[in-house]
């Protein structure tokens, strides 16, 4: 029997994917990104408390690295890199928000086009690279909003994705996280650390274990320093490790005191081409969406085995089947975007409504 909660989602996802997504996908992707940020930005908090209940709140509450989730669906960083629509997530149904990637410096980020739909398989391909205001003007605007870490000012934690700036070489790397972390902790309610990019050269050379050790134990060291409790950080991997690789990121971080792991970023690999896909799938960047979902769960799975430390799956969540899945996986939060922007606020919505394991003993 369908319920009432399946049966108005199929709605939302039908009035959105026939009637609002084809009239998006007349633009290319990356103005129609820019315009509905802008728009969600500037609502009014009447418009904010109807999509609400439009869409519904956040559910199944809990608790990970000390902080309070309303929900276990969240937004992935990527999607609102300058917290320009803080004030709406809350309302599209999220559980947490993930800000940035942010950087010390103020960059543009690469030459566009930069940002590739691939409708064909549910997918993007993206080489941004960390286009953003900076991490003082990203601490600006939501101390501007009153949101301070622990409020839930905006009615869901907060979390900041932090990476490297692009002219800064990467022996000089953690310094330049460090200012970030200086800029951005005290409106944080935990901080991501994003070293799995494939879209700032040299990057991912900062995972390797030497690396990774030296900039994690700079970080919780001066996250300790900053506040009696410091803010919990995590790192964010990429799926294009081996099975070798990610238990040396998992050992790392263990011994530096690092909050929880966020798998999985975008990938360089490519599913094979057809007529229609060939040429996009030729851009370089990083690939997003259904097919990074296989290897997405496989990399959650395999952490699990691996580590007690929490774990937010993230990739390839296109629908609660998926979210359902990283769950069973061993997953205690999960992150979306180009799902979201795909099926719309169906997918908070579906995934709101799971039935997702207690494993509390982990987070």
């Amino acid at each position: 029997m369908t319920t009432w909660d399946e049966a108005s989602t199929r709605v939302l996802l039908r009035a959105y994917t026939r009637l609002l997504r084809p009239v998006l996908y007349q633009v290319d992707a990356e103005t129609i990104h820019k315009a509905t940020i802008a728009v969600l930005g500037a609502l009014p908090g009447p418009a904010l408390a109807l999509l609400r209940g439009i869409v519904g709140a956040a559910r199944s509450p809990v608790t990970v690295a000390g902080i309070d989730f309303p929900g276990r669906v969240g937004l992935a960083a990527g999607q609102d890199k300058d917290g320009t629509a803080a004030r709406a997530w809350a309302s599209l149904g999220f559980g947490f928000a993930e800000l940035g990637t942010v950087t010390a410096q103020a960059q543009p980020g690469n030459p566009a086009p930069r940002l590739f739909r691939v409708p064909e398989l549910g997918a993007f391909i993206n080489r941004m690279g960390f286009n953003n205001a900076g991490a003082l003007a990203l601490a600006a605007r939501l101390e501007a909003l009153g949101v301070q870490r622990g409020n839930g000012r905006l009615g869901l934690p907060i979390g900041i994705s932090l990476g490297k700036t692009k002219i800064v070489p990467v022996e000089e790397a953690v310094d330049d996280y460090l200012a970030s972390l200086d800029a951005v902790a005290h409106v944080a309610d935990y901080i991501a650390v994003n070293v799995s990019s494939p879209n700032t050269p040299g990057l991912r050379d900062l995972q390797a274990g030497d690396e990774l050790a030296r900039l994690t134990e700079a970080l919780t060291r001066r996250a300790a320093q900053l506040a009696a409790r410091p803010v919990p950080i995590f790192v964010k991997i990429a799926p294009d490790l081996s099975d070798d690789e990610l238990l040396d990121v998992v050992s790392v971080c263990e011994a530096t005191g690092i909050a929880g792991l966020i798998a999985v970023n975008t990938t360089t690999w490519r599913p094979p081409n057809t007529d229609s896909t060939a040429q996009v799938l030729s851009e370089t960047g990083g690939l997003s969406g259904a097919p990074l979902s296989a290897r997405a769960l496989e990399v959650v799975r395999g952490l699990h085995s691996a580590t007690n430390l929490p774990l937010i799956a993230s990739g390839g969540v296109m629908t609660p089947g998926d979210a359902q899945a990283l769950f069973d996986a061993g997953a205690v939060l999960v992150q979306v975007l180009s799902g979201f922007i795909y099926s719309g606020p169906a997918l908070t919505r579906g995934i709101n409504r799971l039935t997702v394991p207690d494993r509390r003993r982990r987070a």
